[in-house]
C-alpha cells in the first residue's frame, strides 16, 4: 500500500462487523425487555392493587403494556449504543443503575404492596434517567433522545405512584 491510501475492507469482516454490532443491540433489547416482561409477569397488579384509591389521571391498564413494550425496546437500544461507544463510563454506569432501579419498581410496588417503596425507588430511577440524557447529549444525542419517551413517562408514574402514596 503507498501512502494515503487504504486496503480495501473486505465485505466478510464489514459483515462481521455488523452482525457483531447486531449481537449487541439483540442481546440488550432481550435483556430490557425480556428482563421487564418477566419482571411484570410475575408482579401482576392484583385485587391489592385494583382496591386502592387512585387519583383523576391514571391511566387504563391496557396501557401499560405496550407503552413498556417499546420503552423497553428504546431503553435496549440506547444501552447497546452506549456499550458501543464507551463501555466502562459513567453514562453505561448511569444505565445499568437505571435498569437495577426500574427492574426493581415493580417488585416493590406491587409484590410487597408498598406504594412508598415504589416512590423512594422510583424517584432516584427518574433522576438517573435524566442524568443519562444530559450525559449522553453530546457524545450519542440519539441515545439521549430514545431516553425522552421514557423520561415523560417515568415523570408521569412517579406522580402516579406519589399520588397512589399519598392516598393510602
Amino acid at each position: 500500500m503507498t501512502a494515503g491510501r487504504r486496503a480495501p475492507v473486505s465485505t466478510v469482516t464489514h459483515a462481521g462487523v455488523l452482525l457483531h454490532r447486531f449481537d449487541h443491540y439483540l442481546v440488550f433489547i432481550l435483556l430490557t425487555l425480556g428482563g421487564g416482561l418477566l419482571i411484570g409477569l410475575i408482579n401482576l397488579p392484583d385485587e391489592w392493587y385494583q382496591s386502592l384509591a387512585k387519583p383523576w389521571f391514571t391511566p387504563p391498564d391496557w396501557l401499560f403494556g405496550p407503552a413498556w413494550t417499546i420503552l423497553y425496546i428504546l431503553i435496549g437500544i440506547a444501552g447497546a449504543r452506549t456499550y458501543a461507544r464507551s463501555r466502562r463510563s459513567p453514562v453505561m454506569t448511569c444505565w445499568i443503575a437505571q435498569l437495577v432501579l426500574n427492574f426493581a419498581w415493580s417488585p416493590a410496588f406491587f409484590g410487597l404492596k408498598s406504594p412508598s417503596l415504589g416512590l423512594m425507588i422510583i424517584i432516584p430511577l427518574l433522576l438517573l434517567i435524566l442524568a443519562f440524557i444530559g450525559l449522553s447529549w453530546k457524545r450519542d444525542r440519539i441515545s439521549s433522545v430514545l431516553f425522552m419517551p421514557y423520561a415523560v413517562w417515568v415523570a408521569y408514574a412517579t406522580a402516579l405512584n406519589a399520588a397512589i402514596a399519598s392516598m393510602n
